[in-house]
């Protein structure tokens, strides 16, 4: 097998990471899909989660841990989805899912608007009612929807997508949703052949061409919509493009200079829902919105100072900017709390990593995954 897109990183923040690799196709028998692998980088966010929904600026960064996934042909008939590490292993006849979706007519080159009705029937074929959110439901909606979307001109086709990767679970589940999100949509789309192989006959690695990865990018968006609800985008913006983004209603600004720095991780695995707690994060601005407000753009604020920060440390580093960093990295964690995403867990170990001279906050929806920010390097 060849290689996936190379990820040699040793930080968090400054990551040269293509969107995906792909193998080089083999076509098996007639059948139009094509055999490939790919991979996306897992993500973090340094500041701006909940604020970014509502038209904030947040700062992203990806991860040299990556998600995994190839998909190839089935001789079966069947459309099959193999995920080793949320143990899930379900397979469908191709004639049972073309009744699904009886639009023929989609262009697996526009990635329209999440058709809600196709969401609806989805989970009526699999069996699970709407307010079912646990990771194998949602891993198994985003696939299939994607897959139907993509395939839908050919009449389906016979296919198994697997996770075969061990850097990053291939599931929504521990930050991994957008990469696996995104692995879906350059799989899918390179398999259709709405996307092009971008290996060369010598390359282990490639990177798509931007358009591609615009389309690639969009589709994952979609899959990011099955599976949190309301997502600003951010997420699956990083698992494409890699590297640092500044994210703002939409407008992606990639931050080419930023100083090499080293994230702590930690997994409280403490369960959240991200559909939930944006939710929440909603009515309780709706209610009190005068309180709200401010505090949204405090964290707006928060995400722009540090930009400027790291900008400044790109070429000469000093003590004071990492003071500068950890101070930013506190209040964003207390505004995170008054908006109502902490947990006790996360306070815990915001001391605990306090008293080891670190300075904390969560990263993501909250109730759950969080990072530290790095120590200077004196």
């Amino acid at each position: 097998m060849g290689r996936t897109s190379g990820h040699q990183t040793t930080n968090g923040t400054k990551a040269d990471l293509p969107v995906c690799g792909v193998r080089e196709p083999v076509v098996r028998s007639e059948m139009p899909i094509k055999e490939c692998i790919v991979s996306a980088p897992g993500k973090a966010i340094l500041h701006g989660e909940h604020a970014v929904v509502h038209g904030k600026v947040a700062l992203a960064v990806s991860l040299n841990l990556r998600t995994y996934l190839r998909l190839e042909p089935n001789s079966a008939g069947k459309v099959c989805i193999n995920l080793p590490n949320i143990d899930t292993f379900l397979s469908w006849d191709v004639t049972s899912l073309q009744s699904l979706q009886p639009d023929r007519a989609a262009d697996p080159k526009n990635a329209k608007e999440l058709d809600t009705d196709l969401v609806s029937r989805l989970r009526g074929f699999i069996g699970v009612t709407d307010g079912n959110t646990d990771t194998r439901t949602m891993a198994v909606l985003a696939f299939l929807y994607i897959y139907l979307s993509v395939f839908t001109e050919s009449g389906g086709c016979p296919a198994r997508l697997c996770g075969c990767g061990r850097s990053c679970p291939p599931a929504p589940a521990g930050g991994s949703s957008a990469a696996f999100s995104v692995c879906l949509a350059a799989a899918s789309l390179r398999a259709r052949g709405a996307v092009t192989c971008p290996l060369g006959d010598r390359d282990q690695t490639a990177r798509w061409r931007e358009e591609e990865m615009e389309l690639i990018n969009a589709w994952a968006f979609l899959g990011e919509k099955i599976i949190h609800g309301n997502p600003s985008g951010v997420d699956n913006a990083v698992s494409t493009w890699g590297g640092i983004l500044r994210y703002h209603a939409g407008k992606i600004t990639p931050l080419s200079r930023v100083p090499m720095l080293r994230i702590l991780l930690t997994n409280t695995k403490v369960p959240r829902s991200t559909k939930v707690l944006v939710a929440g994060v909603k009515d309780k601005i709706n209610k009190f919105p005068s309180i709200m407000n401010p505090v949204l753009e405090s964290i707006d604020a928060v995400s722009s100072t540090c930009q400027l920060t790291l900008t400044e440390m790109a070429s000469d580093p000093t003590p004071e900017h990492y003071s500068v960093l950890e101070e930013l990295m506190d209040i964003n964690q207390h505004h995170l709390n008054v908006i109502g995403v902490g947990h006790p867990s996360l306070d815990a170990l915001c001391q605990t990593t306090l008293a080891q001279g670190l300075h904390s906050k969560l990263t993501g929806p909250g109730r759950g995954l969080r990072h530290h920010p790095p120590q200077a390097r004196h």
